[in-house]
């Protein structure tokens, strides 16, 4: 385990408080897309490119999607075309220098961090056209975690027969849904749920037959992939606070970033039936001061691969097997909410840190490797999608 931990006279020590302003956008031609949004798709390499610093030499970020509407996540379909989710419930797809609304998509409860969260592509895409969302549903009670799939249309434009695979139970408030989405690589689904706001006071992350603070494990029909003794079936692992990020590793491991409190945001490896501590340990406080349960580790609750201290709101996960950055192969890519910039972590070197940062780096919300290895992520104060690439 290791951890990153910022002295007061660091430039990483930073307030945890979330930025609320916003920066001059790149411009590029627009695309209406109805009820007063128009987005800019910039078209050509290089295009308004700037450079950030790096291990690797200089990157050159470019500006691929402008004036985006808190952008939550992106995938690639296998031609290369980009699809995008904005948390007030539109489903984008970019291709060919245009962008364009997706109907079709389900209802969503648009309260705090809820909305229209993650979106997945399959690996059988070409065959399926399946498109996996993660939302938060309007529920009696408030809203859920929920997690359901439609067939694209061959137009791109419409998400056909969206149906509902799986909902969590209903709560009030609009913390904390989790709601990352991975596919393993035997065809199953994992959906990450948040605690809902929960712990520290309350332990739904703990308890086995809730949803709270889980990873989820679906079959591709949303019946259950993992059944295990005493759990409510899906239930995969528990003790999660709040996964914003999650990946595969190249030996096919689901790995997550989660927040913590005060402090104590994590980096996990995880494994079926295992038990990830929240909110019986951590290594953060109480919002205000003051130890969190019975502190950093307790007797079969499992210790984090590295953890921030303080804060990062790490969100989106990525482990880079791309050939464009070959010295980043097996590296660990975050992005930060809360102080804006895009985290690397070296497993190899005891998770070493190098925080790359700039102006386009305001709070990542996604970082995801594309087909050709370039680096994607969402900037959600510059609502904009950027591309990393090496530079001159």
């Amino acid at each position: 385990m290791h951890q990153h931990l910022a002295t007061p006279s660091s430039p990483y020590a930073r307030s945890t408080k979330l930025h609320s302003g916003t920066r001059p956008r790149p411009m590029g031609f627009g695309v209406a897309l109805g009820l007063g949004l128009v987005l800019g798709v910039l078209g050509g390499t290089g295009a308004f490119a700037a450079t950030l610093d790096s291990s690797a030499g200089p990157l050159e970020v470019t500006p691929v999607v402008t004036g985006l509407d808190e952008p939550w996540a992106l995938a690639f379909l296998p031609d290369g075309h980009v699809l995008v989710t904005e948390r007030a419930g539109r489903l984008l797809l970019v291709a060919d220098g245009e962008a364009q609304p997706i109907t079709g998509g389900p209802e969503v409860f648009d309260n705090g961090q809820g909305g229209l969260l993650d979106v997945m592509v399959p690996r059988d895409f070409a065959q399926s056209r399946e498109v996996w969302l993660s939302f938060s549903a309007p529920v009696d009670g408030g809203g859920a975690t929920a997690v359901g799939k439609g067939r694209l249309s061959e137009d791109g434009r419409t998400l056909e027969g969206f149906t509902t695979l799986y909902q969590g139970d209903g709560m009030r408030g609009g913390r904390h849904f989790g709601s990352r989405l991975v596919e393993a690589n035997d065809g199953t689904v994992f959906l990450t749920t948040g605690d809902r706001g929960t712990g520290p006071d309350g332990l739904e992350a703990q308890d086995p037959m809730r949803v709270e603070g889980k990873v989820i494990h679906l079959n591709r029909d949303g019946s259950p992939a993992t059944t295990l003794p005493g759990h409510r079936p899906g239930v995969y692992s528990l003790g999660h606070r709040n996964a914003q990020g999650a990946t595969l590793d190249a030996d096919g491991n689901l790995w997550l970033v989660e927040h913590g409190a005060q402090g104590g945001d994590e980096l996990n490896r995880v494994e079926s039936g295992r038990n990830y501590g929240w909110p019986v340990i951590s290594y953060g406080e109480n919002y205000g001061g003051g130890r969190i349960g019975d502190g950093t580790a307790r007797e079969g609750m499992e210790q984090p691969l590295h953890y921030w201290d303080p804060s990062i709101a790490p969100s989106g996960l990525m482990i880079y097997q791309g050939e464009l950055f070959p010295d980043w192969q097996g590296d660990v890519f975050t992005g930060s909410l809360n102080t804006n910039f895009i985290s690397r972590l070296e497993p190899g070197a005891d998770y070493a840190e190098e925080r790359i940062e700039g102006d386009q780096t305001g709070r990542v919300r996604d970082i995801v490797e594309a087909p050709d290895g370039s680096i994607w992520f969402l900037s959600v104060l510059d609502g904009a999608a950027y591309r990393l690439t090496p530079g001159g």
